[in-house]
């Protein structure tokens, strides 16, 4: 593993998919041209509108999400992560799997990840979410993808945050970043967003890469903004704020070690 450039996007996605995919490659070329050779781009990248019509348009937001990414990561030589786009369940046309896509420089798939948690939850501030009225859960952990460049990566979507023992399996497995790309809402990111990074990345000694939706989306749904990139201290090193953008970041396999040796906390693992 060497040392190396890593961006987190930050867009404001919304229900067109075409404009949504001009302005998630404007961004990806702008973190191309400071340098970053491992990128990621949020949840709903490709599309952003109510549950009703995202599993309407699930076909065409997955075909166009699948060779978008494809077509980015050989024009811009990077590798690329989709955080996160529907892809319709086969046996289900009314639902679809929430879909993070990891993409070689020449355009191959190396990790697919399936959304395990739902977010089906009754925010305080009066919005409600049903993800599980047109998302299937994942059954499968999430993959470790290996690079002797990159390092170790691990991959993940949003509400996932929430469950520590998921970046656990990750960590045991030797994860030196874990990619946490969402579309957190407003209301509850102001509270828990950062802190949940931070935890994620100092309890794993790993590098913590959060690509991130901002502002109204839709309707009444706002989201949290502020894609990041911790070091395995906890150490903010990049921060987009709450406009469309780019967090970059040098991601150090030395100080992955040197924070592993200052503390060993994943040697001193006593439950798994």
């Amino acid at each position: 593993m060497k040392s190396y450039l890593a961006a987190a996007i930050q867009m404001m996605s919304q229900s067109d998919l075409d404009k949504n995919l001009v302005e998630a490659e404007e961004l990806i070329e702008l973190a191309v041209r400071r340098g970053a050779e491992l990128i990621g781009l949020p949840e709903n990248f490709a599309f952003m509108g109510t549950e009703q019509e995202k599993i309407a348009l699930a076909d065409s937001i997955a075909l166009k999400a699948d060779k978008f990414l494809r077509t980015m990561a050989r024009r811009f030589q990077v590798t690329l992560l989709g955080g996160g786009f529907p892809v319709p369940e086969s046996n289900n046309p009314d639902k679809a799997f929430n879909t993070a896509l990891l993409i070689d420089p020449n355009g191959l798939e190396l990790a697919r990840y399936q959304k395990i948690h739902l977010f089906d939850v009754n925010v305080p501030d009066g919005n409600t979410y049903r993800e599980s009225s047109t998302v299937v859960a994942g059954k499968v952990l999430p993959p470790l993808y290996t690079s002797d460049s990159l390092g170790k990566i691990g991959l993940s979507i949003c509400y996932d945050v929430r469950f520590p023992e998921l970046y656990r399996h990750l960590s045991r497995q030797g994860a030196d970043i874990l990619f946490i790309p969402a579309a957190f809402t407003a209301f509850t990111g102001k509270d828990h967003w950062k802190v949940l990074l931070q935890a994620r990345a100092i309890e794993n000694t790993c590098y913590v890469i959060a690509p991130a939706q901002t502002g109204n989306n839709y309707e009444r749904r706002y989201t949290h903004g502020h894609a990041m990139i911790i070091d395995p201290w906890g150490a903010i090193l990049a921060d987009a704020g709450e406009t469309p953008g780019v967090a970059i970041a040098e991601i150090n396999p030395n100080r992955i070690e040197q924070v592993r040796r200052q503390m060993p906390s994943l040697q001193h693992r006593v439950f798994g």
